[in-house]
């Protein structure tokens, strides 16, 4: 009778195995599925959205807004921005430029579209610049950027990397894999 017990609860912890790695396997899945959602191409009425949100982004060049005068907290932020092009996934490229005459005001273009963007406090030490008047706000972190539009809460573009972090990224990769093969 012990080794019918034994041989049941054998089987039951092979069932609830087997169950966890079936629902972990179906929750890979399912992510996996609603990422190639976000990459579908889009309807053709969405190009002509597209459009008219670049020509309202347009509205925001510093021709048409005057300068904000920044804090002193905001230079110190503006200061720690890395500037040039940005590669970006999908062979796309954003482009941050300090604006001359303006400290602390820079331009980020993106798909032939310029928007004039300015340091904001984060609690989280990201740098974060934002038009709040066009809804942009490019982040940047030590590993990567990626540049968002806040008024629908979706990505633009990711994945984007200037010099330094993919320095950065290659130097912590360097660290992990020599930490890696050192055994105590």
């Amino acid at each position: 009778m012990t080794r019918k017990l034994a041989s049941i609860a054998a089987a039951r912890h092979t069932v609830s195995r087997n169950f966890k790695i079936a629902a972990c396997a179906a929750a890979l899945l399912a992510s996996q599925l609603a990422w190639a959602a976000d990459v579908q191409p889009k309807p053709p009425g969405a190009a002509a959205n597209k459009q008219q949100k670049h020509e309202r982004a347009k509205d925001s060049t510093p021709e048409q807004d005057p300068p904000r005068p920044l804090g002193e907290h905001h230079l110190r932020i503006a200061d720690r921005v890395l500037t040039g092009d940005a590669a970006c996934e999908f062979d796309q490229t954003v482009s941050v430029l300090p604006i001359n005459g303006q400290p602390g005001h820079f331009r980020v273009t993106f798909k032939k579209v310029a928007y004039t963007v300015v340091p904001e406090e984060t609690t989280s030490g990201a740098i974060r610049l934002e038009d709040k008047k066009a809804g942009i706000v490019w982040l940047q972190i030590p590993s990567k950027s990626m540049l968002m539009n806040a008024k629908v809460g979706q990505r633009m573009v990711d994945g984007c990397m200037h010099a330094e972090q993919r320095a950065a990224v290659s130097a912590a990769q360097g660290a992990a894999a020599a930490g890696g093969a050192r055994k105590p």
